[in-house]
């Protein structure tokens, strides 16, 4: 079947006063209905710069799309007019943000916000709308729907705030939902409880889900397979089981081992990759992540590694990748289990 959505080298540069700068560097994936692909590195990486353009929200100026192609259901969204743009967002693709108190506007109850983006997007008439939003309210587990309806969002807990965003997202039966750190705001025990909605309402529903996140434990529990960016370009893509037990690429080795894991000394200092991303007004002329690897030899530093088929399945950018052909066979074979 062909994926839900598919971004095939998708490029966006930074139109700044001191040039042009690659924001994002031909970075292609494909999401299939019903399957979650994570989108994970480090602040500065790409990855919301990413999602913006595949809602046709990047700020311009100084961010634009300046080649590749973004495939819903096989339309090309980069292609699209404004105003067809608009009819798709949210009726085919929405966008849950970071901080869900900061997208609701605050003088505004939750259940008009909720009607009006129903109304905007629907064929419903107000009192149908207005049925719809208490049935989506109850779906994304708030409880008592009619009267946290006319609740104003300061009222509202950030959990509650979220799953108020959710519903939003899940209005019109998308087919695609991004969410960019959906849970970063929140406690854990709260943050468990949204992702567990993410996951049922994705079984309900049967929508892709890119699911953007630094948080490779969050990874674990709701993605089947990740893309690992650095620098604008990504350097890794596996399924989640396969990554998580044999890394290929040096960065992805880091980010696991800078993860803290059940059972292991509080007190113990966790590792940490040297170093920062460089800027991207002055980035290496080979791989961007070699001034902090710590296997980067002379052709790491001279040439840009190509992201190549390391095994099954499985892409990496990596030089060294080459050099480990146990690594490779043991991804392998767990690809293939």
């Amino acid at each position: 079947m062909a994926p839900a959505l598919d971004v095939r080298a998708l490029q966006i540069s930074l139109f700044t006063r001191v040039g042009v700068l690659p924001a994002v560097d031909r970075v292609s994936f494909t999401v299939g209905a019903g399957e979650t692909l994570a989108l994970v590195g480090e602040s500065g990486c790409g990855k919301s710069l990413t999602a913006l353009a595949l809602m046709r929200l990047l700020p311009d100026p100084p961010a634009r799309i300046v080649g590749g192609e973004v495939r819903l259901d096989g339309e090309d969204l980069v292609r699209l007019d404004e105003r067809t743009m608009q009819g798709m967002r949210t009726k085919r693709i929405s966008m849950i943000f970071q901080d869900p108190a900061g997208s609701l506007n605050p003088v505004v109850s939750v259940g008009r916000q909720l009607v009006e983006v129903i109304e905007a997007h629907t064929d419903l008439g107000r009192r149908a709308a207005i049925d719809r939003a208490l049935e989506l309210l109850d779906l994304v587990r708030i409880a008592d729907p009619r009267s946290r309806f006319g609740e104003f969002p300061h009222r509202l807990s950030g959990g509650m705030c979220q799953r108020v965003m959710i519903a939003m997202a899940i209005a019109c039966g998308q087919r695609v939902l991004i969410a960019d750190e959906p849970t970063t705001a929140l406690d854990v025990t709260v943050q468990a409880q949204v992702l567990a909605l993410l996951q049922r309402l994705q079984g309900e529903i049967g929508m892709a889900m890119l699911f953007i996140t630094h948080d490779l434990g969050v990874v674990a529990q709701v993605a089947q397979r990740v893309a690992v960016m650095y620098a604008g370009r990504k350097v890794e893509e596996a399924t989640v089981d396969a990554l998580f037990a044999a890394p290929l690429h040096p960065y992805t080795r880091g980010l696991l081992a800078a993860t803290p894991k059940a059972g292991e000394d509080r007190a113990a200092r966790l590792t940490e990759i040297p170093g920062m991303v460089p800027p991207l007004g002055n980035l290496p002329t080979g791989c961007a992540f070699a001034p902090r690897c710590p296997v980067a030899g002379q052709r790491c530093w001279a040439e840009r590694p190509a992201l190549t088929e390391a095994a099954p399945g499985r892409l990496v950018a990596c030089f060294a990748a080459d050099a480990v052909p146990d690594r490779i066979a043991s991804d392998a074979a767990v690809v293939g289990s």
